[in-house]
């Protein structure tokens, strides 16, 4: 009879019997990430509104303090006599973005935000404000992770960038030229753009939603509200959005932070060689059976590729199984192999195929730029 009475309840009002509670998504290195909050309004017709109440609480504004450099000339009397007393290491401001990831606290934003930075603080679309630890910075990837001591955080849900298409929706949010919090909107516009010039590694997802001075670090969500990128530079010659912006996808900056958390670094395969595009012409010369590659322009002598055998003017194919056909492929190949462990790379030597095998060693820690 119970079962009978549960059939027919369960057919008819379904409504009745209370669901099973939600499976949260899995930590992220010990934090976790915030389900999608429930009290939030239906998506209208041609309204963004659900995914702006999803993910706008997480976006906060980042304020960087550092000293500027000091004149070398400061204390010569004549100096000060033409140019007049100045302070000593004026202090400059930089204002950015960032996006709360897990509860406890930890922030994802930029390298070129926080870079040299004596003091980080961050405000909340709600008020709050806080002081930030710099956790750890990876310049390769332009990703920076901070640290806040404040209760009830809200944190963003990280999306599946996987999933990501030419053409679907997507919100950038953060705090352009420091007015505020702000949303704009608008589609993907190609998927792993590189060879920009900006970061070692770069895999970005272009979009024309409107990304200006101070957006960098800021939240590039989905319809869903979900985090898919973090928003990093744009391409423009007045200063302003031209409709060409990029963000770093999320699964390589959760990668970063990852790391930086539980390392203080991010570990990467190094094999030291001096890599280019394969040109037409030198595929032509030599007469090579290939016309796409990496071209190996150096070799250092005691690194891992030296010592295996690799040669100035071998072409790279492959790594392991992965193909390779220019440089930015074989960059991000070969840092996601594990420093100590083997592979294989596929190279043609003139007409002679090759596999060279070697041990991937660890890749040094990008130097620096100095201050300008």
């Amino acid at each position: 009879m119970a079962l009978a009475v549960l059939f027919v309840v369960g057919t008819l009002k379904p409504q009745w019997i209370t669901h099973a509670p939600a499976i949260t998504q899995p930590d992220v290195v010990a934090i976790r990430t915030a389900a999608p909050p429930t009290s939030v309004p239906a998506l209208s017709a041609g309204s963004l509104s659900t995914a702006v109440h999803r993910a706008a609480p997480a976006v906060v504004s980042v304020n960087a303090t550092k000293l500027g450099v000091r004149n070398p000339h400061e204390t010569d009397p004549w100096y000060r006599y033409f140019f007049g007393d100045r302070s000593p290491g004026d202090v400059q401001r930089g204002v950015g973005s960032g996006v709360i990831v897990s509860p406890q606290g930890y922030l994802l934003t930029n390298n070129h935000v926080v870079e040299g930075a004596n003091e980080i603080e961050v405000r909340l679309p709600d008020g709050r404000e806080a002081k930030a630890r710099l956790v750890g910075t990876d310049p390769d990837t332009d990703v920076a992770v901070l640290k806040v001591d404040i209760d009830k955080l809200p944190a963003i849900t990280l999306g599946d960038v996987e999933s990501l298409q030419v053409g679907d929706l997507v919100l950038a949010i953060g705090n352009p030229f420091n007015v505020g919090q702000t949303v704009t909107s608008g589609i993907v516009s190609a998927l792993g753009r590189n060879q920009l010039g900006l970061s070692t590694f770069e895999n970005f997802i272009q979009t024309d939603a409107a990304i200006n001075p101070g957006n960098s670090g800021g939240a590039l969500v989905d319809v869903n509200g979900q985090l898919v990128g973090i928003n990093t530079a744009i391409f423009s010659r007045s200063g302003g959005s031209m409709g060409i912006g990029f963000a770093i996808p999320v699964d390589l900056a959760r990668q970063v932070m990852e790391g930086l958390i539980k390392e203080g670094k991010v570990t990467r395969g190094w094999i030291g060689v001096e890599p280019r595009d394969l040109p037409a012409e030198y595929a032509e010369s030599f007469k090579l059976p290939i016309k796409d590659g990496v071209l190996i322009a150096g070799v250092l002598q005691d690194g891992p590729a030296g010592k295996s055998g690799l040669k100035p003017g071998d072409v790279v194919i492959a790594v392991g199984e992965r193909p390779v056909t220019n440089t930015v492929q074989l960059l991000n190949a070969v840092a996601a192999l594990k420093p100590g462990s083997e592979a294989t790379l596929g190279v043609q030597r003139g007409a002679q195929a090759l596999h060279v095998k070697l041990t991937v060693g660890q890749r040094p820690p990008a130097q620096r730029r100095p201050p300008q």
